[in-house]
């Protein structure tokens, strides 16, 4: 009589799913820098050969698990403007973009079957803490989604010239980024009281119209003090 098959991941599928975990909450606790491959393979009880055998290099090691999750996070950040904008008669106010921005890591943080909280800070590490491994990955994560935020953001604010909505866009996304690095982030103000911090919807609640107010300020004059031009008044072409 044939013998049943075992269920269950397979030992390299398994080996891979572990080192992903355990470099996950390293990442997440100690920094990207700051933890070694050997910390990694002893949580994850495997031996150093499995981290060059299932990824080649740390940097690797590194891309993959963030990958595993901000590609949801950004499909899920696109889908939410798609249905935004398919609702709406016209532009979209700036606010409910944000909303589509914010409100799917707003739902990750509260999922506790994907440690949604953990994710969050470690996707803050990753802005907060950059390396060479970071150079090309974070631009190629977020090429899409920026695309399709801009082209949103644009059409609710014509009369912008775009170089100064990108220059907005990145604020927009470093003062995400350091909310979400979260405790690491507030100990550089620690003397601050920060009233429902550890709150998302709250922190979201607070972040929408500081983050509008930003993007929807009063265009800079240039450097050498001379007046703006007509070209930060007039509308941009369609994207």
């Amino acid at each position: 009589m044939a013998s049943v098959g075992r269920s269950g991941p397979k030992p390299g599928v398994e080996t891979r799913e572990r080192l992903l975990a355990a470099a996950e909450s390293l990442f997440m606790e100690q920094g990207f820098r700051s933890t070694s491959l050997r910390e990694i393979t002893a949580r994850a009880k495997v031996n150093l050969a499995a981290v060059n055998y299932h990824f080649g290099s740390k940097d690797a090691l590194v891309r993959e698990v963030l990958q595993r999750r901000l590609g949801p996070l950004n499909e899920a950040r696109v889908q939410y403007l798609d249905r935004l904008e398919a609702e709406a008669s016209g532009p979209l106010p700036v606010e409910r973009i944000l909303e589509a921005l914010l409100l799917p890591a707003l739902r990750l943080s509260r999922n506790p079957l994907e440690h949604g909280s953990t994710v969050l800070r470690l996707l803050g590490r990753a802005f907060s803490e950059p390396g060479d491994y970071m150079k090309d990955f974070l631009p190629d994560q977020y090429r899409v989604a920026a695309r399709r935020f801009q082209q949103a953001l644009g059409r609710a604010m014509p009369h912008l010239p775009e170089s100064e909505l990108v220059w907005r866009m990145h604020f927009t996304f470093g003062a995400i980024a350091y909310v979400m690095a979260g405790d690491d982030a507030l100990q550089l103000v620690a003397s601050c009281q920060a009233p429902e911090a550890d709150n998302p919807e709250a922190i979201v609640r607070r972040l929408v119209p500081f983050l509008a107010a930003g993007l929807q300020a009063p265009t800079a004059p240039p450097l050498d003090g001379s007046p703006p031009t007509l070209a930060g008044t007039l509308p941009r072409r369609a994207a």
